[in-house]
């Protein structure tokens, strides 16, 4: 699984030693937080997949690493098996029109994208967890008063 690594300016898709053998890349993917446009949650990232790889690593179901090309532009992609991932769309990126992970801290990033971050980078699932941890603590309802001559 990826780690995403978020600052004030830019989130990091940091991939393993086997990850970026299987999307034939040999560094991180870099992504200017003012470049990304919309950040969207998904059950099953499969069926955001479009084109080809250019390169990258695919089997059917089991895994598609790497770029990814089409008519409707460049992605990259790190898809394992049928889990919930997270589908980034970018304007204005050198390299990519579109980010297609799976990871179960998709719900982390979109919180942590919302904040204003520190400038160095740190894990979104902290990032979220931290924010969760100092938002004040709902105080709890107050029990129904019954009626008069109930």
């Amino acid at each position: 699984m990826v780690t995403l690594l978020l600052d004030s300016t830019r989130l990091e898709v940091v991939l393993s030693g086997t990850e970026r053998l299987l999307a034939f890349r040999k560094g991180n993917v870099t992504i200017e937080r003012a470049a990304i446009a919309k950040v969207q949650l998904t059950d099953d990232a499969w069926t955001w997949l479009r084109g080809v790889p250019s390169p990258g690593t695919h089997v059917r179901g089991v895994v598609a690493m790497g770029t990814w090309k089409s008519a409707g532009g460049t992605d990259f992609v790190v898809i394992r098996r049928h889990r919930a991932g997270v589908v980034i769309d970018l304007e204005e990126h050198a390299e990519f029109d579109r980010i297609v992970l799976t990871t179960r801290h998709g719900l982390a990033l979109v919180e942590a994208l919302r904040l204003d971050v520190a400038d160095e980078a740190a894990d979104v699932a902290e990032i979220a967890a931290e924010a969760r941890a100092a938002r004040k603590p709902r105080r709890p309802r107050a029990a129904p008063v019954p009626a008069p001559g109930v």
